[in-house]
């Protein structure tokens, strides 16, 4: 019983790093195939695209945490800046981007 425990336990620390970062962070796939790395930098969110036709080009810089985010989004496709938002669950991001907060489009990707 007690190597049961202390298997338990050692699981739960081993994956507590895990558990920690932060929702957003990791891979994705976006509606166009395209897979999307979103990581750190200079204290945000920072998505680049690192497979495809639209390979190296930054997508996105958003702040926030706890599963909700805003910041900027940039189609790769012609290169213009929209405000955004996102929102993380489990295996998706919806991601949202609005010209004159009223014309927006949202896309969901899924973790990979």
């Amino acid at each position: 019983m007690k190597s049961l425990l202390l298997a338990a336990a050692l699981a739960v620390s081993a994956a507590s790093p895990a558990l920690s970062a932060d929702p957003i962070l990791g891979k994705w796939r976006a509606p166009g195939g395209g897979i999307v790395e979103v990581s750190t930098c200079g204290g945000e969110y920072c998505a680049t695209v690192i497979t495809g036709q639209h390979k190296g080009k930054a997508v996105g810089r958003m702040s926030g945490s706890a599963g909700n985010y805003t910041g900027q989004v940039t189609d790769p496709r012609d290169d213009r800046t929209y405000s955004g938002s996102a929102s993380v669950s489990a295996t998706q991001l919806e991601l949202t981007g609005c010209a004159l907060k009223v014309f927006c489009k949202t896309q969901v990707w899924v973790r990979i």
